[in-house]
């Protein structure tokens, strides 16, 4: 390493330690972030509000709810499509919320961090 340049040649700009306390605090955000995450739902419906499916913010699938009205035993594919819409647009919904709250926290960088945070 040369004399004067600090880490790498970024001398001049924020010191090592001042970085690593930044680095923590977005870690303890991100913590809190994500226990909020896990409580928040999301739901998505097909069919018109036939059905609706709810999910938490850890994807996992909480509710489908199935209107009478389009339960008809000569049809199943049409429900089983309308239940698979349902779910992959609730999911949909979690994952843009998620992504909306960490991007919040990391400046929109958070996608490259990975697991570094």
């Amino acid at each position: 390493m040369a004399k004067g340049k600090g880490f790498g040649g970024f001398g001049g700009g924020m010191n090592m330690q001042a970085m690593m306390k930044q680095a923590q605090k977005m870690q303890e955000s991100m913590l809190k972030a994500q226990e909020e995450i896990a409580l928040m739902e999301s739901t998505g419906t097909a069919g018109g509000g036939m059905v609706t499916a709810t999910v938490t913010g850890t994807s996992t699938l909480k509710s489908i709810e199935i209107k009478p009205d389009v339960v008809d035993p000569d049809d199943i594919d049409m429900l089983q499509d309308l239940v698979v819409a349902a779910v992959n647009e609730a999911l949909k919904a979690a994952s843009d919320k998620s992504q909306s709250q960490m991007s919040a926290i990391t400046g929109g960088i958070g996608g490259g961090l990975g697991g570094l945070l």
